[in-house]
């Protein structure tokens, strides 16, 4: 679950080939952008942040920089995409962004 958060002052618009990294997320996507993911919402740009805890249960592969997937910077951390979805380690587990 995402909050409606609106990214104000983004001239830039999103899409297949604006050289920003695209995340498949739930029924739109998701462009990672100065630290921080963005989505298309009607005629602006949302941040998009999920508002809660989800730990993906039974995830035993460990990322890291050499592990194949796509890693994201993501405010503090390191997400990476990996089965459609951003992963974030979290207190010994990986969390599902």
């Amino acid at each position: 679950m995402t909050t409606h958060a609106p990214h104000t002052d983004h001239a830039h618009q999103h899409g297949s080939g604006c050289g920003h990294v695209a995340l498949p997320h739930d029924d739109h996507t998701d462009y990672v952008h100065e630290g921080h993911l963005h989505r298309t919402h009607d005629d602006h740009v949302d941040e998009c942040e999920p508002s809660g805890h989800t730990v993906h249960e039974g995830h035993d592969h460990q990322h890291h920089d050499d592990c194949g997937h796509v890693a994201v910077p993501h405010g503090k951390h390191v997400d990476y995409v990996h089965d459609g979805h951003r992963h974030a380690q979290h207190e010994g587990h990986w969390d599902d962004h």
